[in-house]
């Protein structure tokens, strides 16, 4: 008997056969919006970097991934900013603990700015696109705009880079002419704009807050990395003109 050797042909790589990332998303079609990787370090870059000069920081309150609770008539109906921020609201709820949620009739103060990131299940609804319905919540452009008036809105797509700011003029929402690129928000002297760096190890364009002239404000890593070449080259002068810098300490 002759043994016959059958060659097959290679498998296919999965990428070809199988749905990817992008044919698998994370948001749920009867539960549109859940975050996605890029959700957890977008808000995460604009906490450290809101920074208002004209405020103390524990007068300063940023939300991200916790419900917004803005109609005392109807204490349940809430909304889930992807983040906003709020100036004149300690820190700490009374002081002393950390928020589970940000209720607006206790809180006595209404968001400044609310930023929305962009993706497939919400896009409509965060560009004002939806229309509410009798009985049911309000649209998140409804809440933002006519509820709680917040005066000034952001919404930014990873997937086209672009970034769309609004201000509220009179009791609407208007189009935020942008200057160099970026959101002016001269109440808090702070601007918001696109930025092409490196955060959490991952380079790509993020939303972030600068000066009014346009400066970056650091976060915490990007001080920590200044201080520390300053004070290298600080040991290395101080090496050149033969002192030890070690023996300083």
């Amino acid at each position: 008997m002759t043994n016959i050797s059958v060659q097959y042909e290679p498998p296919l790589p999965a990428k070809e056969t199988l749905p990817t990332m992008y044919d698998l998303p994370s948001e749920n079609p009867e539960e549109p919006g859940l975050p996605d990787e890029f959700h957890y370090f977008q808000p995460q870059l604009l906490r450290q970097t809101f920074q208002p000069r004209n405020w103390y920081p524990d007068r300063l309150f940023c939300g991200s991934d916790i419900n917004l609770y803005y109609d005392v008539k109807h204490p349940n109906w809430y909304k889930h900013p992807d983040w906003f921020a709020v100036v004149g609201v300690p820190r700490l709820y009374e002081q002393r603990d950390m928020r589970l949620s940000y209720v607006v009739w206790q809180e006595g103060v209404n968001p400044l700015v609310v930023v929305e990131l962009l993706s497939p299940g919400t896009e409509d609804e965060d560009l004002g696109e939806t229309l509410g319905e009798p009985g049911k919540p309000p649209t998140k452009w409804e809440v933002y705009e006519s509820i709680l008036r917040v005066p000034y809105y952001v919404t930014f797509s990873r997937y086209t880079n672009e970034i769309q700011g609004f201000h509220l003029v009179g009791d609407r929402y208007q189009r935020a002419e942008l200057s160099q690129g970026r959101l002016l928000l001269p109440s808090i002297e702070l601007s918001l704009g696109l930025w092409q760096g490196s955060y959490s190890k991952i380079d790509r364009l993020w939303l972030r807050w600068m000066t009014l002239d346009g400066n970056l404000i650091p976060t915490p890593e990007e001080e920590a990395a200044v201080a520390k070449q300053r004070a290298d080259r600080l040991a290395a002068k101080l090496r050149e003109l033969g002192v030890d810098p070690d023996e300083l300490s």
